[in-house]
């Protein structure tokens, strides 16, 4: 309820000033603007008699120990391959129980690490997939158990391999039935698109702090800025095409002729088609995707609705902008192009269809002012700025109590897991490590010992027990705390 209330609130929000977009550009059969989200969920399957053994899994989600095996994803051949046997079994089952209570699950696959998988279920409007996401994660959890596995949506749950996220793809549409992120064959002379857009870029530029905070927490701090995950920097893609039709309008030029490209294969048994040009940018937090845009930061182990009621918050407030700008024109047509000029060449900072993971961008980000926001620590305070508790109380979404509330709520909610996580990596190091060093060390010595009395040269036992004895002494001063 914590979540589904903002949201709703948004929900009503980006209706109420949505509604006065459509209707200046004389839309009048549009009674309602909705959003609607597809959440994909990515997780680990282990096998439970493993995970129970692994007191770091039990508590916190995630191995606080452990070394690298030889082999991880360095060849990808886990991705989208075959399906093993008994994964496929336990897929079943959770569509079966996904479908008994009218969560349509769509896909599911293998994917990047070992062990990791992904389902996505169809598109439903945002409070719906909400609650249909919630109990996603709650039945994951309970098929696994029925097939003798574990579920794990911790965002980060082993080092060196891919995390876990939950790509939260939003889009707008009318109660009638227009996308308004749908650009149509010629996105140039779509207005109601074109103002969506520009709502977006306006939106995510101004308000990055809040759309960073959204997904602040402490396991998605382990995943975020590599193996595929997006990083803190917020950015936006858009492709080819569309920045094309951007640059035109902040230029004031005609855009230039955008022809598909066509993929071609030189084989005459198989077809020729066109490529798609819109996400090809696995890098992005933000990306257009055909007639949506996909918010890649939201980590696997949290609810949507912080992402979703801050999205629909934002771009209420650009439609509010718009709105009234443009109900005081007498030109709306002409109006409506010099707002767009004036929104895109203002914000166009925001857009960025590069490779985010690079040093050039985190120095091309600082010189376009947009933040770095690397942790939790240092994102959440931006959730009780002026500007962002103006916001929601502009909107209704959280009285200034409420922001302050929840910043409060998010700083103990983080600082318990850390603690958490520090206290079991106590406990695994004094039960477990530390024992199993000490015992390590006995046999060698009796070992040595044994063949000294043989008359053998032990020098390199005595190396090997002299470097782990003198290692499990910082060890043991370590955790003596």
């Amino acid at each position: 309820l914590d979540e589904k209330t903002p949201l709703l609130r948004s929900m009503d929000a980006i209706n109420k000033q949505g509604l006065r977009i459509t209707k200046i550009l004389g839309m009048n059969d549009v009674k309602k603007i909705v959003t609607s989200v597809g959440p994909e969920q990515e997780y680990f399957l282990v096998d439970r008699d493993i995970f129970e053994a692994r007191p770091d899994l039990v508590y916190c989600g995630r191995t606080l120990f452990g070394s690298k095996p030889p082999k991880r994803q360095e060849l990808h051949d886990h991705y989208f391959g075959a399906i093993k046997p008994r994964v496929k079994e336990f897929m079943e089952d959770l569509n079966n129980e996904l479908w008994k209570v009218g969560i349509l699950s769509r896909t599911e696959h293998n994917e990047v690490a070992p062990s990791q998988h992904e389902m996505a279920p169809i598109y439903t409007e945002t409070n719906v997939a909400l609650d249909h996401n919630q109990l996603t994660m709650e039945i994951l959890k309970k098929v696994a158990e029925r097939h003798d596995m574990a579920c794990l949506l911790h965002e980060k749950p082993f080092a060196g391999v891919n995390g876990s996220g939950k790509h939260t793809n939003w889009s707008i549409s009318t109660d009638t039935g227009i996308g308004l992120l749908d650009p149509g064959k010629k996105p140039e002379e779509n207005t109601i698109f074109l103002i969506t857009l520009a709502a977006v870029i306006q939106a995510a530029d101004e308000y990055q702090d809040l759309l960073r905070v959204s997904v602040a927490s402490a396991g998605n701090d382990h995943r975020l800025g590599g193996h595929e995950a997006p990083p803190a920097i917020i950015s936006m893609f858009l492709g080819d095409e569309l920045t094309n039709v951007v640059e035109s309008i902040v230029s004031g030029t005609e855009p230039k002729k955008y022809d598909e490209a066509k993929m071609e294969f030189g084989a005459t048994m198989l077809p020729t088609f066109m490529r798609d040009n819109t996400d090809r940018n696995r890098t992005s937090p933000l990306a257009f995707t055909g007639n949506r845009f996909e918010f890649r930061m939201t980590g696997s182990n949290m609810s949507i609705g912080d992402a979703c009621y801050v999205l629909n918050t934002i771009v209420a407030e650009s439609f509010r902008q718009f709105a009234d700008r443009l109900e005081q024109a007498d030109d709306v047509e002409t109006e409506v192009k010099a707002l767009l000029r004036d929104v895109l060449t203002k914000h166009q900072r925001i857009i960025f269809n590069g490779d985010n993971y690079t040093d050039a961008w985190v120095e091309e980000a600082e010189k376009r002012g947009l933040l770095n926001l690397t942790s939790t620590v240092e994102a959440i305070p931006y959730l009780i700025a002026k500007k962002n508790v103006e916001l929601f109380k502009t909107h209704g979404i959280f009285s200034e109590v409420e922001s302050y509330a929840r910043y409060g709520i998010k700083i103990e909610g983080f600082c318990k897991i850390v603690n958490i996580e520090a206290l079991t990596m106590i406990d695994m190091a004094r039960r477990n490590i530390a024992p199993a060093v000490s015992s390590y060390c006995s046999e060698l010595a009796s070992a040595a010992l044994a063949k000294k009395e043989l008359g053998v040269n032990i020098k390199a036992e005595s190396d090997v027990l002299s470097k782990i004895s003198d290692l499990a002494a910082v060890f043991n001063d370590k955790i003596d705390v």
